[in-house]
């Protein structure tokens, strides 16, 4: 499965391997007499940080999702691949903001490493504004909160998952986690962290390449812009990102995937074209979506596939990616695939302010989408963000 995925997008070896070999001794020596909490252990890249500390035989690993149903997959999965471990491993259906989870903490909440792979990470969550406000919630005030908590209990480090757009973010999911990157330096004095930005992840949950398999499960055309290149990594290489960034990240670090001849632009209409002939068909180019969804009777039965490739023009979406700023400072020689951040202690004054602005909005119940916006663009001056009126939810 890896390997089919590495030749869609382009390539023929994995990101991390020689950074993962060098290490492996020292990764197994920490994680077999380390104990872990996963939060948001049941999403895509949540299950693949969770399989690579399972398989290092870890003391205690606890993992938490708001999905019962992926908790379940993810424990067969495990089953299924690994088999069992000697230490502690269990998972809990729990809603990080919920007083269930305050009070699971409560009870024991003893943990070596906690990471926290939870989020709202889709663009198309920023068209109204109550999915902002609960993404703000999750992206940063969970965050916060689950930090304290990891200060109280006496935890030896804290992970979190940001994104590549969080640098020089257009959309409001990476500005939302730009902001999440400042609440994590605030805590930084007294809890070592670390976080890491990456690329989409190839065929995750609710992705444009996982909607590939629905698509073609589900006999419907399929949909992709041909105007927006992205760098992919595979669900094992997120897992073995957060991972090293979780164990060998100092204080403040992000870590970040090296640009190279093995990590490069591809286009999701490509993509799509390699998707289709790996299942025995040739991508057919309709005019419009009624041709598309017509077709799609017919088409398949001569190894063709209907297909819609289109220019982007929705809210949120950037031209290109890039992984960090001219402003930040970083570290190139560490590891060999892995780039870093080094990141500053973050003042008090500009979250406060932040804080106390959306609890004055919560407070009355009542804002808008340009409450949020105008607030975003306070904490982070130069906020790329365009609005074009058009959402991901008016296309096919």
């Amino acid at each position: 499965m890896e390997n089919s995925i590495l030749s869609l997008i382009g390539r023929e070896t994995a990101l991390f391997e020689e950074d993962i070999l060098s290490h492996r001794d020292k990764l197994k020596d920490l994680i077999s007499s380390s104990s872990f909490l996963v939060l948001g252990g049941a999403g895509s890249i949540g299950q693949a940080v969770t399989k690579e500390i399972f398989k290092r035989k870890p003391k205690k690993l606890h993992v938490v999702d708001l999905s019962e149903n992926n908790l379940v997959e993810l424990v067969r999965d495990i089953r299924s691949s690994y088999g069992y471990i000697e230490g502690e491993f269990r998972t809990f259906a729990l809603d990080i903001g919920s007083i269930e989870y305050d009070a699971f903490i409560k009870v024991d909440g003893k943990y070596d490493y906690i990471l926290n792979l939870s989020a709202l990470k889709h663009v198309r969550s920023e068209k109204d504004p109550f999915t902002l406000m609960r993404m703000i919630d999750v992206n940063i005030f969970n965050t916060d909160k689950t930090i304290a908590q990891a200060i109280d209990k006496g935890t030896k480090k804290y992970f979190c998952v940001s994104t590549d757009k969080a640098a020089n973010p257009v959309n409001m999911m990476g500005a939302s986690k730009r902001i999440m990157e400042m609440f994590l330096m605030r805590r930084s004095k007294d809890i070592s962290i670390s976080t890491a930005r990456f690329a989409n992840v190839a065929f995750s949950d609710g992705s444009l390449l996982h909607g590939f398999n629905q698509r073609i499960q589900k006999k419907q055309p399929i949909v992709a812009p041909n105007d927006v290149k992205r760098y992919f990594v595979t669900a094992q290489e997120s897992g073995e990102l957060c991972l090293m960034s979780c164990i060998f990240g100092e204080n403040r670090d992000i870590f970040f995937p090296k640009l190279s001849e093995k990590l490069h632009l591809i286009s999701f209409a490509d993509i799509a074209v390699k998707f289709l002939k790996q299942r025995g068909y040739d991508a057919y180019l309709c005019k419009d979506e009624n041709e598309a969804r017509e077709l799609v009777n017919t088409l398949p039965q001569k190894n063709k596939w209907p297909c819609l490739f289109t220019g982007s023009d929705t809210t949120g979406e950037k031209d290109f990616e890039e992984f960090f700023t001219d402003k930040e400072v970083l570290d190139l020689e560490r590891f060999k695939n892995l780039g870093i951040i080094k990141n500053k202690y973050q003042n008090q004054e500009k979250l406060d302010f932040f804080e106390n602005a959306i609890e004055n909005l919560r407070n009355v119940q009542v804002w808008s989408k340009d409450d949020l916006v105008d607030l975003f663009f306070e904490m982070i001056p130069d906020f790329g963000h365009k609005e074009t009126g058009k959402y991901l939810d008016s296309k096919m």
